[in-house]
């Protein structure tokens, strides 16, 4: 038994939820898995194959080289801020104003995120979240004590947000609104268009609008917005993706990236934000302190690596999308998707008056199945009181199984069904 401190922890600390994955791993560890019957992980987002080996060959050459152990500036090197300004125009079109000046480089996007909220809002200050939220966001405000203001979300509304309901949350203690798209949790892949209503509401009400596009690329359809982009003539506007006919994205909106995904490399630690060189080296100033500078070595194995990856980054991008699809194929009928996208379905379960955290416990420990409740990115709310509709969700990642796996996750899904004894809609 460990030794209790004889100190107390600060209450910033003591007021944030505990990281909710660890949580589904300890139900898992009571199913018992077998060679024919595996458990079947669904839960986390990370990626289901490796990096291409030109990625991993490089990484082992720049790890070894005795010139890589130093440290770097803040913002990261300029070889690769330039490499990721290109590639940001590739991802959102060649008309994309970002320069290397618009970019730093951060120790993963949660860093990055932390750094940004530290830069806008004080103690006491607010800042609007969608809910569901991502839970590292809403734990990263609550320990900086920065209140988190919830803009609830729908399944009737296929979970995007709505900006007249995010007007209405807005106060004088108000800094920033973020947003996630395509969305952890709920996959939902926002329309350019709404994107650049918030951006215009962020815009009249001197307000950051900060996106966090760690799946953007996930996105195979269309470009995720136009929000870096300048609009045409003033006289001539007419696109909606536009916030304002004089729209400059450096006033009001600040983007963060992660590596992790795209180039399936999440224990490398990189990130990135893009915002206005006006604010750059406030946030470098929050980076000394938080990380000095990104790791060196995943910097220097990309920077010249990054325009040969697009391919890979498509097929990936490609294999996940048909994992969606095969998803919704093979899913019980019962079971409703509400949206996906990116990494991510988020899934109505089918048990009434059961709480998605008893149903997620139970796939867990009996069918070997770990996917996280919809309780698990929100407000702690009592499972034991009246369950709701926004308690019955589930979310999916399709991104660490194979397509056999999802078959056979189906498959069991449709045998809880029989298995539990519960009622069904």
């Amino acid at each position: 038994m460990a030794t209790k401190a004889a100190f107390r922890l600060s209450d910033a600390i003591a007021n944030t939820g505990r990281p909710p994955i660890p949580q589904a791993y300890e139900w898992a560890e009571s199913y018992k898995a077998t060679a024919t019957r595996p458990l079947l992980d669904m839960s986390q987002g990370v990626p289901g194959v490796p990096p291409p080996p030109s990625v991993l060959e490089a990484l082992g050459r720049a790890a070894a080289d005795p010139q890589n152990c130093g440290y770097l500036p803040n913002a990261g090197i300029i070889q690769l801020r330039e490499a990721m300004a290109s590639e940001m125009k590739v991802a959102y079109g060649a008309d994309a104003d970002i320069t290397p000046q618009d970019i730093a480089l951060t120790a993963g996007c949660n860093l990055a995120f932390a750094a940004v909220a530290m830069v806008l809002a004080d103690r006491g200050e607010e800042i609007i979240l969608p809910v569901p939220w991502y839970f590292n966001h809403e734990m990263t405000l609550t320990m900086l004590g920065i209140k988190p203001v919830l803009l609830h979300t729908y399944a009737k509304e296929k979970f995007l947000p709505s900006v007249e309901r995010c007007a209405a949350l807005i106060t004088e203690k108000t800094k920033a609104i973020v947003l996630v798209s395509p969305n952890n949790p709920t996959g939902a892949i926002y329309p350019p268009s709404l994107i650049a209503s918030f951006a215009k509401l962020a815009r009249q009400r001197n307000i950051a609008l900060v996106v966090d596009e760690t799946y953007r690329d996930f996105i195979t359809t269309h470009a995720p917005h136009r929000l870096f982009a300048k609009p045409p003539a003033p006289s001539s506007v007419t696109d909606d993706a536009f916030p304002t006919p004089d729209w400059n994205w450096r006033t009001t909106f600040i983007h963060l990236f992660s590596f992790s995904k795209s180039y399936c490399i999440p224990g490398h630690r990189l990130g990135l934000i893009c915002a206005s060189p006006d604010i750059i080296p406030s946030i470098c100033t929050a980076l000394d302190s938080l990380q000095i500078c990104a790791p060196r070595a995943p910097q220097v194995a990309l920077a010249p690596l990054v325009p040969t990856l697009r391919p890979f980054v498509r097929a990936t991008a490609e294999a996940v999308a048909h994992r969606h699809t095969l998803f919704k194929e093979k899913l019980p009928p019962r079971w409703r998707i509400g949206s996906q996208g990116g990494y991510y379905a988020f899934v109505r379960h089918p048990f009434k008056g059961r709480h998605a955290n008893e149903v997620c416990k139970r796939l867990a420990e009996e069918m070997g199945v770990l996917s996280l409740p919809a309780g698990f990115f929100g407000p702690k709310g009592d499972e034991e009181g009246t369950v709701m509709d926004e308690d019955r969700w589930v979310r999916f990642s399709v991104a660490n199984v194979d397509d056999r796996k999802v078959e056979l996750v189906c498959g069991r899904l449709a045998e809880s069904e029989e298995t539990f004894g519960w009622e069904l809609d």
